[in-house]
């Protein structure tokens, strides 16, 4: 895969810092937030660590304002998958029998997590549901060895990819290989919407070339690109709009942040003032996207809407990204601070 698509493609199981105890919310403009158009950021919260530890990072948060991600149990350890409640309780998900380590990358309405585990020590990896308590192990196609979840829609179908197959688990318990693009060798299901379609990529045997595909009742669509050579999708909403991240024309050319729809194609959003790389990790049921994209001076999470980039501001640090956005506006992501650690973060955004 393309390096600085890779970058940019936000990779779900990166574990990052935070700061120990209870969530804390900082007023802006003591954030660097770069506000512009009609929404700003209100609050941004650091919410904490598992007990022990010094990192974490948000991956989705649901309508609700329930937040899955992981968290370390002590410094240097192993990450967990967390749940954080709206009131800032953090939760252990745990790891399937006999694992070390697990993420938590998806939720759904009904507070189903997906994620994936390790099943014997540090590896390999298999694929999870969780549920009230309970952690599935959703297993792998036959002969694939190892697993990841990366979503979740609200009928409890989980998507990821074993034995470097995009696949669906369903919720009555079968394993769908949803097979790749033509001519292609591998690849992985990122997102599900309620409709049952699925995105992901499907890598080619260049190890240059990857495609965003969308796969729908037993039909995989390939999504182009911007121009360059590969692309990656990230997330779907209800009205099938598709986001993620592609390079364009050229050579060394940068990756950007795109909104896919059903008749329009591909569209570049854009990037941040005075930045030139950007990559889009979440979609809002109205159309609300977040990611991350550079500026002047590092790395920022953003919010779009309707053609303008809002920047979210760090927790003092020069790095922040975010990877879900719910209907009410809550962002959620990690942030460096001024010491480079890494912390979950939600931020909070308002009308001007």
């Amino acid at each position: 895969m393309n390096r600085r698509l890779l970058i940019l493609s936000l990779g779900t199981a990166v574990t990052l810092a935070c700061d120990r105890g209870s969530p804390t919310a900082s007023r802006l403009p003591s954030l660097h937030a770069d506000a512009v158009g009609a929404v700003v950021v209100s609050a941004i919260t650091d919410l904490g660590t598992l007990p022990g530890g010094d990192f974490s990072s948000a991956a989705a948060i649901n309508a609700a304002g329930v937040i899955v991600g992981s968290s370390n149990t002590q410094p240097g350890g192993p990450s967990h998958a967390a749940l954080w409640q709206p009131d800032g309780t953090v939760r252990d998900l745990g790891t399937l029998p006999g694992g070390e380590q697990s993420f938590a990358v998806a939720i759904n309405a009904r507070v189903q997590v997906a994620g994936s585990s390790s099943v014997g020590g540090f590896f390999p990896f298999h694929a999870f549901r969780w549920e009230n308590g309970v952690m599935t192990d959703l297993g792998t196609l036959p002969g694939g060895g190892f697993s990841s979840a990366t979503g979740i829609n609200n009928a409890g179908d989980v998507v990821g990819s074993s034995g470097g197959h995009p696949v669906l688990w369903r919720s009555d318990g079968s394993l769908v290989d949803l097979g790749t693009l033509p001519g292609s060798v591998g690849g992985g299901a990122t997102a599900i919407n309620d409709r049952g379609q699925v995105v992901g990529s499907s890598n080619f045997p260049d190890f240059v070339t990857v495609h965003a595909f969308l796969w729908q009742a037993g039909t995989m669509i390939d999504l182009g690109t911007l121009g360059g050579d590969s692309s990656i999708a990230l997330a779907i909403n209800n009205a099938g709009q598709v986001v993620g991240t592609s390079t364009l024309p050229g050579p060394f050319a940068p990756g950007h942040a795109f909104l896919w729809q059903q008749g329009a194609g591909m569209t570049d959003l854009g990037t941040l003032p005075g930045g030139s790389i950007s990559g889009a990790a979440g979609i809002s049921a109205s159309g609300r996207i977040v990611g991350r994209g550079t500026t002047a001076t590092g790395q920022e999470a953003f919010f779009w809407q309707a053609g303008t980039f809002t920047g979210l501001g760090t927790l003092g640090g020069p790095f922040s990204s975010a990877m879900g956005v719910n209907a009410s506006g809550q962002v959620v992501g990690f942030s460096a601070t001024p010491s480079f650690a890494f912390h979950a973060v939600r931020w909070t955004m308002r009308s001007r």
